[in-house]
């Protein structure tokens, strides 16, 4: 964002971004507390928790992913964009993998 500096937004993907628009902003860099609040804000938490005897995710290693990018971002400043998307999580910290991701660089002086 232009006027804030670097977000990084977090949803469960899918109809839950697309209809329910159900996702989460920080403004960077991440702190370990912006990452628990992140994953807790989203109207879909309960499902990431086990809703229903779904298997619970791992979440404190969804929030070590979260920091990750965001100390991504401060080590590499020419980077604009990351959108991971799928970002499939389970319950055992074995079970997370990005799908598929971008990166986008900032555009360079000519």
């Amino acid at each position: 964002d232009p006027g804030f500096g670097p977000l990084l937004m977090f949803g469960m993907g899918g109809v839950f971004v697309e209809v329910l628009n159900d996702v989460v902003f920080r403004v960077h860099p991440l702190t370990d507390i912006d990452a628990e609040e992140m994953l807790r804000q989203i109207r879909g938490y309960p499902l990431l928790t086990g809703a229903r005897g779904g298997r619970p995710v791992d979440l404190d290693k969804l929030a070590l992913v979260m920091l990750r990018l965001s100390k991504l971002v401060t080590d590499f400043p020419q980077i604009d964009q990351i959108d991971i998307n799928p970002l499939i999580a389970g319950a055992d910290s074995c079970e997370l993998a990005a799908v598929d991701a971008r990166i986008i660089l900032h555009p360079q002086p000519s």
